[in-house]
């Protein structure tokens, strides 16, 4: 039996409560949307172990179209848990961190979308500007401008 090879990372997951605003600020911050659709019926389950799911799905992928987020907006079964508003150090995932030209004008231009700074825009040695910024519905995202 051959061995498994990584080739790349396909996507990252994230749920939301409004698609139309998750989609709205991660086209702010560069990605395009691919396409948007209802996912449902019992082969999906079979893969989540959610029987019977209906989802609704957003996929942004980056400007370089190597890296993709996909948006889920539960229509079924309910969201359970919610962990928006978790700490930095709580368990699980924590954020998305993106490369970005222009730090300062980027972080103005989602504050003007109600996004807020987690902490300040830091400079780390000679080599990135970088800052968390809670976006739509509270999510934490990661900035960081080369230099």
């Amino acid at each position: 039996m051959a061995s498994s090879e990584l080739l790349r990372m396909d996507n990252m997951g994230i749920v939301v409560e409004s698609l139309d605003k998750a989609i709205a600020f991660f086209t702010e911050i560069g990605l395009k949307l691919e396409g948007r659709m209802v996912v449902e019926g019992k082969w999906a389950g079979r893969i989540t172990g959610l029987p019977d799911q209906r989802v609704e799905i957003a996929m942004m992928v980056t400007p370089d179209g190597n890296s993709r987020l996909e948006l889920s907006r539960f229509l079924d079964p309910g969201v359970i848990e919610d962990h928006r508003n978790a700490p930095v150090n709580a368990f699980g995932y924590l954020r998305a961190m993106f490369a970005v030209t222009n730090i300062d004008e980027l972080v103005k231009r989602l504050q003007k979308q109600g996004a807020t700074l987690v902490g300040e825009i830091v400079q780390y040695e000679n080599a990135y500007r970088l800052c968390y910024i809670r976006g739509a519905e509270g999510l934490l995202v990661g900035l960081a401008q080369s230099l």
